[in-house]
């Protein structure tokens, strides 16, 4: 017997918000065999900088040759093994180099060059620097073969060192002070910083990386995207208790493929979308001397092994740098911020027009690219691979490697950030009035969380924010102290802190530099939107309604863009809810004027379409356009999953106004 339902009735409630080195060494199991028994061979020199290829010298300081054959060469972790060939003898006071890179990576942060005997035990030297960004200068010693290490700006691979720089800091000094910035701010949020993973959990290993936070929606409960660069991995985190643990099926995390299924992507930045989840790669780990900075897109999760549908590989557009200097951090910029901010196109000259991007999505990617320092924008083609344009370049002022980006909904900000190798710098990056992004900001890291290669950065949705502060998440690719991922707090404004959106008419005033002003509000009264009693169409319910007017003046002199953006929440019934990108509108213009044009259509979810839950623009005007007044308007349509359980549903449509 099928049972009768009661009525869902939908209601939208419109609301405005205006927007506000230690040095860690691999434990080492060492044999018995006496410094007096050990060949004459040292580590000589070393080149970390992946340009064009990791290597290792070796110098025989004695004054008989030595047979090398079989002899081990590794990072600072036990698990990497470059074997010396066969037939390999080193004639006294002669030099040998290993180009290691084919085998593993000689990595940014601090790292170790080791030679061991064939035994696998038996150390026979070995030098750990604190930076690799002494490039194109190398790690050496001078006195050639038996001084301590320095920095030779002279690299001399396999002959005699080239003597006479500065000395590097000892990484095992604590005394030694971290880089330091001339201008830089605190963290703007709590100095505690805690565990937030299960310690010495073997999936993260000393290799996680990105972070990307998703809110969960109808009941299900956040997720915390986690990739992990070696072997590569994506992991879905959920917390449980004070700490967050693989969800369900995903326990040691899920090995990511390239399109055609082979492969082993070293993925080092992950963001969730309504397009799916984005990873942004450095290389294949199947052959890491090759340098291969990719951004691949997965639109499944299901299986043990996730397999690309689409790869988008950067290389002809970026700057040539080593294997293991490519992409690291990746974010999702929404086109509403970058029209309503009036971005400069940098590949056309122009003032950014999505429409020039087909098939590009709602969007354009950030991406950090560790050899340069800097973040590249793209249009990425979702439909072709090979199809991607270089839209914008912004220098971080980090040179030794930017390590994550996220693009700051609640700040309206890109964040940029480095590790251990600038003091764990945070900057804040806007477009300003040129269309440029431009930094506005440095911080410094929380007092808490340690100076380490912290890759990953993320913070919680603005949903989650309560009395002024929200989380912020950190993962740590040394995973120092057994500890891959800590959590802090970042200020922030609590949804709803705003207007009375059942009773005040909100307003906007954006000052200028000369006379007039922009302002929007809605027109009328603000009640609530009442889409009514959703009807029964077969597989789903359907409700339609329109937004309240929008009325925006703008007599600035200097007619810069505009543009109104509105994003819906979830639709709560008691302890019920259904995902807010069920619902879809179509924008209008009521009333013609200030050079407004009516945003794109955005079908429900239910439709194939992307919905509210994300960003839309409801209208905008380009640079240079009349002054006056107009008036926007929206239809809405709210097409519900059929097993959503009756009841009365609200939601709250935040607009926001860029300018």
């Amino acid at each position: 017997m099928r049972r009768q339902r009661r009525p869902i009735l939908a209601a939208l409630t419109a609301a405005a918000l205006t927007t506000s080195f230690a040095a860690v060494v691999t434990p080492l199991t060492l044999s018995a065999a006496s410094a007096d028994t050990l060949p004459t061979l040292v580590v000589n020199e070393v080149d970390a900088s992946g340009v064009p290829a990791d290597w290792i010298e070796i110098k025989n300081t004695g004054t008989a040759p030595v047979d090398a054959s079989g002899y081990i060469l590794k990072d600072d972790k036990n698990t990497s093994r470059f074997d010396i060939p066969a037939g390999t003898v080193i004639a006294a006071g002669g030099y040998a180099t290993f180009d290691v890179g084919s085998v593993f990576g000689l990595g940014k942060g601090g790292d170790a060059a080791r030679l061991f005997l064939p035994d696998n035990t038996t150390l026979i030297d070995g030098y750990t620097w604190p930076s690799d960004s002494v490039y194109p200068a190398t790690w050496g010693r001078c006195d050639d073969g038996t001084g301590a290490f320095v920095v030779n700006t002279t690299p001399s691979k396999g002959a005699a060192n080239v003597c006479g720089t500065t000395t590097p800091t000892d990484p095992t000094d604590p005394t030694d002070p971290a880089p330091t910035d001339p201008v830089t701010s605190p963290w703007p949020g709590g100095s505690t910083v805690v565990d937030a993973n299960v310690p010495n959990f073997a999936p993260f290993s000393s290799n996680l990386s990105g972070l990307s936070y998703e809110l969960g929606t109808a009941g299900a409960a956040d997720t915390l995207w986690a990739v992990r660069n070696g072997p590569g991995a994506l992991f879905a985190l959920q917390k449980s208790g004070t700490t967050w643990v693989p969800a369900s099926g995903w326990e040691t995390g899920k090995a990511l493929r390239y399109p055609n299924g082979t492969g082993d992507v070293d993925a080092e930045g992950v963001v969730q979308t309504d397009h799916g989840l984005f990873v942004s790669s450095e290389r294949n780990n199947s052959a890491n001397s090759v340098s291969r900075p990719a951004v691949l897109r997965y639109d499944s999760t299901t299986g043990t092994e996730l397999t690309a549908s689409i790869e988008w590989n950067l290389a002809p557009a970026l700057p040539t740098v080593g294997a293991n200097l490519g992409l690291e951090g990746i974010t999702f910029v929404p086109d509403s911020y970058l029209v309503g901010k009036g971005f400069r196109d940098n590949a056309t000259g122009a003032t950014y027009d999505p429409a020039t991007y087909a098939g590009h999505g709602s969007g354009l990617y950030f991406v950090g690219l560790e050899g340069t320092g800097s973040v590249y924008a793209f249009a990425l083609d979702q439909t072709d691979g090979s199809k991607f344009t270089l839209v914008a370049t912004i220098a971080t002022g980090f040179p030794n490697g930017v390590m994550e980006v996220q693009y700051d909904a609640e700040k309206a900000a890109v964040w940029a950030v480095c590790d251990d190798t600038c003091g764990g710098k945070f900057a804040l990056f806007d477009i300003g009035t040129d269309g440029n992004f431009a930094k506005t900001i440095t911080y410094d890291r929380p007092a808490g969380l340690l100076d380490s290669n912290n890759e990953g950065f993320t913070t919680a949705p603005q949903a989650l924010c309560v009395d002024g502060t929200k989380p912020v998440f950190w993962a740590d690719d040394n995973n120092l102290n057994g500890i891959a991922l800590r959590e802090g707090t970042i200020d922030c404004t609590p949804l709803g802190s705003g207007p009375d959106s059942q009773s005040q008419q909100l307003q906007v005033v954006v000052p200028l530099s000369g006379p007039g002003e922009f302002i929007w509000s809605i027109d009328g009264t603000n009640g609530v939107v009442d889409l009514g009693t959703a009807v029964n169409s077969g597989d789903h319910f359907t409700a339609t309604g329109s937004i309240n007017p929008i009325k925006v003046t703008d007599t600035r002199v200097t007619a810069p863009s505009w543009s109104i953006s509105g994003q819906v929440g979830a639709f709560t019934s008691g302890v019920t809810t259904f995902s807010g990108a069920n619902l879809g509108w179509t924008p209008s213009i009521i009333a013609p004027g200030a050079g407004a044009v009516a945003g794109a259509p955005v079908a429900p979810a239910f439709d194939g379409g992307p919905g509210l839950a994300g960003s839309a623009t409801l209208g905008s005007a380009p640079a240079g356009h009349a002054k006056g007044s107009a008036k926007l308007g929206a239809g809405l349509e709210l097409k519900i999953p059929i097993d959503v359980t009756d009841g009365t549903y609200t939601a709250t449509l935040t607009l926001t106004g860029l300018s």
